[in-house]
């Protein structure tokens, strides 16, 4: 098991490497750049355009960017500053990760707990009502995108006289220590979120548990297991829950990045304190350094995800170690 963690670590390292070079690749093709704002301002100077190209290293070759970029990651852990804010690209996502984190593995874990479930009853009952009726709303729920559903939420709890609309905390919390209130205004506002980010999560891990339920409860193990007289409730839970779930494992992994990712435009409509709207406005404001820094960001954490999803997959089923 360690020879297995050892060599998905080792991998782990140019891998990134790669990923951070397509990272700068892809930001440096995007049309224009950070200087734009002060050339269409007629009251900045040609000179002051040059001074701040020079002090912003825009001067510099690409290739010579990216090495620069690189060597600080290495040497230093410094990932630059932000041309914007005119900060550390460090302190800025740090001041965000921890709600990013916080209601990234909230919402897995409703996710997963609701998700999972529902797949075994519509795989169980395929051809009831109540079961059909999910299924329905799993596909409208793949198809809604994340921003409706924030506003059509909003709009609903404000025409029934709500407030806790915006952000995580009411004003009078935002920057209040922590207190029991403060806890109780925290969960006022947290519903909501957790509908906008992880509704998609449900639909989706609910139809792939449905269907490796299905693929599996009609395998020659099974039948074994039913004909040698054991119950329904061992058959279900020992021999196909147990098997069915093993494919979900992989996809585990991809959730923290999804979640952290795939929702930016509804984390602005709500207002949240997340490095989604950071990564937003770093790529409208073409602030080449923290946009860089959070998609590779985004890729360390899709590696992660992975290391740990084939960690646990490696600890469910003993083959995988030594494929």
């Amino acid at each position: 098991m360690l020879n297995f963690t050892l060599r998905r670590i080792l991998g782990m390292i140019p891998t990134l490497l790669v990923i951070s070079a397509i990272c700068f690749a892809v930001i440096q093709l995007q049309p224009g750049s950070y200087l734009d704002q002060y050339l269409d301002d007629p009251r900045v100077t040609q000179e002051t355009v040059q001074s701040i190209t020079r002090q912003l290293g825009l001067d510099q070759p690409a290739w010579a960017q990216y090495l620069k970029w690189v060597q600080g990651i290495v040497t230093r852990f410094d990932f630059g500053f932000s041309f914007a804010n005119s900060r550390p690209v460090t302190s800025m996502i740090w001041d965000s990760l921890g709600w990013t984190v916080f209601l990234a593995l909230v919402t897995m874990l409703v996710t997963w707990l609701v998700a999972v479930p529902l797949g075994v009853y519509t795989a169980l009952n395929r051809y009831g009502k109540a079961a059909t009726t999910m299924n329905f709303f799993g596909y409208v729920s793949l198809a809604t995108p994340d921003y409706l559903v924030a506003m059509l939420l909003s709009a609903l709890v404000l025409s029934m006289g709500g407030q806790n609309v915006n952000g995580l905390f009411s004003p009078e919390y935002i920057d209040a220590p922590w207190s029991w209130a403060r806890v109780v205004d925290l969960l006022g506002h947290l519903w909501i979120p957790i509908i906008v980010l992880g509704l998609e999560g449900v639909a989706s891990i609910m139809r792939q548990m449905r269907a490796s339920m299905l693929d599996v409860v009609n395998q020659d193990y099974v039948r074994t297991a039913r004909s040698k007289g054991l119950t329904g409730q061992v058959v279900l839970w020992r021999h196909i829950f147990r098997n069915a779930v093993n494919p979900l494992v992989s996809i585990a992994g991809m959730s923290l990045p999804n979640l952290i990712n795939a929702s930016i435009i509804g984390s602005v409509v709500l207002n949240l304190p997340t490095i989604g709207p950071l990564l937003y406005d770093s790529l409208i404001n073409k602030d080449q350094y923290l946009a860089m820094t959070m998609l590779l960001l985004s890729a360390f954490l899709l590696l992660i995800g992975n290391l740990l999803a084939d960690l646990a997959l490696a600890w469910v089923d003993p083959r995988v170690r030594f494929e």
